[in-house]
């Protein structure tokens, strides 16, 4: 079985199922994150300019990417979840709350390395906006969280602003979503291939329920020789383009994912599921180098009634016995390998600041 939603984006760009990849698991309706009910995912995407840096003025290859955990209707309820870093260089905010309480609230944003206080900063701007009096005497610690595009964009320029980070969170919206080089996706490069913004999901069946296990990456990772497709090396096949650089910093490389479910699992349980994004990561040749920060933050949207003022003092959560998680393991890691391909294959060569030049990643190579 298989549907357009699953083979090209919205815009019509090819995804990696197009190419007949055939990838393991069963797909949600639109293979993707929002595919779990209630999550949505919003752009905002900044390109500009052409030739030299000139810092402060461009080139600019950069953007802002909003991942909704709930109906915009029901922002501010918290959901639980868990946090894994495989490798620590890099940045994704609220983590120590999540270590502590395992749950957040808001809106959770992703951008480029030297945006990602200003994207914090800014979604807390937005609930105060959204919510207004209701929100007045409210803690919070929004996630955000980066990966490094300054090969491509002129990243001390400063050019992401608070209304580019509403513009994403207001935009946000279900179903088939663009891939590739959106929202904060937009510089980014992944095994010297252009790259950004991927997602991907998966159906598990728990007797007579079914349940949803999307991710969303933002793919900036991996050393080209290591690149490898359904265990196919192709990285170090001869002829394929090369980046072209005027500008350093060829080398510098993260990935982020997000993990969306609707079954109801503790945050213990999800700090396990977001710990299995490694696998996905590793299927592709990822190998989690020193300069890589590899961030996963997974949350489920099933239980409910998690916190407040108004909450009782004794809550009940529904949850999948740990012994019975195993098929939500696989569905992560099969996830987040489409998820990074679809990044990669959605995609189209870009030129950047100094005319730093990353290519599209051919199609042709990827089949066996």
């Amino acid at each position: 079985m298989t549907n357009s939603a699953w083979t090209s984006t919205p815009s019509g760009r090819m995804r990696a199922r197009g190419l007949g990849l055939a990838f393991e698991g069963r797909p949600g309706p639109a293979n993707a994150i929002t595919d779990v009910p209630g999550v949505s995912v919003g752009y905002s995407t900044i390109i500009s300019g052409d030739g030299p840096l000139v810092v402060g003025r461009g080139p600019v290859r950069t953007g802002v990417t909003a991942i909704l955990p709930r109906p915009r209707q029901a922002i501010g309820e918290p959901v639980f979840a868990g946090f894994f870093s495989l490798n620590g260089n890099g940045e994704l905010s609220g983590t120590h709350y999540i270590e502590e309480a395992g749950k957040f609230s808001l809106p959770v944003t992703i951008t480029n390395t030297h945006s990602c206080g200003l994207a914090r900063d800014a979604t807390i701007r937005w609930a105060v906006r959204h919510f207004g009096a209701r929100y007045s005497d409210t803690f919070s610690l929004p996630v955000a969280a980066e990966t490094y595009d300054g090969f491509l964009n002129d990243i001390n320029g400063f050019h992401v602003q608070d209304r580019h980070v509403f513009e994403a969170i207001d935009g946000a919206a279900g179903g088939s979503i663009e891939e590739g080089s959106v929202g904060g996706g937009t510089g980014m490069k992944c095994f010297g291939f252009k790259a950004g913004s991927g997602t991907a999901s998966r159906l598990v069946e728990y007797g007579e329920e079914t349940f949803t296990v999307g991710v969303f990456v933002q793919a900036n990772f991996g050393t080209r020789r290591h690149l490898t497709v359904l265990g196919r090396n192709i990285g170090a096949l001869p002829g394929l383009p090369e980046m072209q650089s005027g500008a350093p910093d060829r080398e510098l490389s993260s990935i982020i994912a997000v993990v969306a479910t609707d079954a109801p699992l503790l945050p213990h349980q999800l700090k396990r599921l977001a710990r299995r994004v490694t696998f996905g990561v590793g299927r592709t040749g990822g190998l989690a180098n020193h300069g890589s920060g590899d961030l996963f933050l997974a949350f489920s949207t099933a239980n409910t009634g998690l916190g407040g003022a108004a909450a009782p003092r004794i809550l009940t959560a529904r949850y999948v016995p740990d012994e019975d998680m195993d098929p939500l393991f696989e569905a992560v890691a099969q996830a987040t390998e489409e998820a990074i391909l679809n990044s990669m294959i959605a995609n189209e060569t870009m030129t950047g600041r100094d005319r730093n030049v990353v290519p599209a990643l051919p199609h042709g190579v990827t089949a066996g």
